[in-house]
């Protein structure tokens, strides 16, 4: 099956994560959210290497919902430029794909 993707989101904090997720499941544009509560993020940022706590948020969907989660992710995000980067999905099991396939608006 093709056309599955995870999403990668860093949050400042584990509210905007929630936020951000709750938002995304409840539209049905994803059909999971992980959310890891603390991880180091080091970057440039304007010129200089920062280094800041972060919250990851993984989310599982599919590419032609990609747009509209982007749109999602912008309006709740506090960032001036929020990661937001699909990877495909190139194998997995057939059943949890049909899931995603299925909790996903179409």
């Amino acid at each position: 099956m093709k056309g599955f993707i995870v999403v990668f989101v860093t949050c400042s904090s584990l509210e905007e994560a929630e936020k951000i997720g709750n938002s995304l499941v409840g539209k049905r544009l994803v059909a999971c959210v992980n959310i890891m509560p603390e991880i180091e993020s080091i970057f440039l940022w304007k010129g200089k290497i920062a280094k800041e706590k972060e919250v990851l948020l993984i989310a599982k969907s599919r590419m032609e919902l990609f747009d509209s989660i982007q749109n999602e992710v912008r309006e709740l995000h506090s960032y001036e430029v929020p990661e937001i980067i699909a990877l495909p999905i190139e194998a997995g099991a057939e059943d949890y794909l049909e899931w995603i396939k299925k909790e996903t608006q179409k």
